[in-house]
């Protein structure tokens, strides 16, 4: 089950539209982090996923465990959040 999403996104970045329109359609809350806004946090996003993109979905089940995920990638997205 999960916790709670956050999402580093940027103000161009058109993958993390995608993301953020597919988890209203499915009537999932998120907490958004916009780097371009909060730059200070982008070494948060750089640790958590290894990569200088975005965007980072952070899904936090109940149990605490993190799962990362980079970019638009509904394979893993999907069930990540269901």
């Amino acid at each position: 089950m999960v916790k709670n999403i956050t999402i580093f996104t940027t103000n161009t970045c058109g993958y993390c539209q995608m993301v953020k329109k597919y988890l209203v359609a499915k009537g999932v809350n998120y907490e958004e982090v916009n780097l371009d806004e909060h730059p200070h946090r982008q070494a948060e996003a750089l640790e958590l996923s290894g990569a200088m993109t975005v965007p980072v979905t952070v899904v936090t089940k109940q149990d605490e465990s993190k799962e990362v995920i980079v970019g638009y990638n509904l394979a893993r997205l999907a069930p990540a959040v269901s």
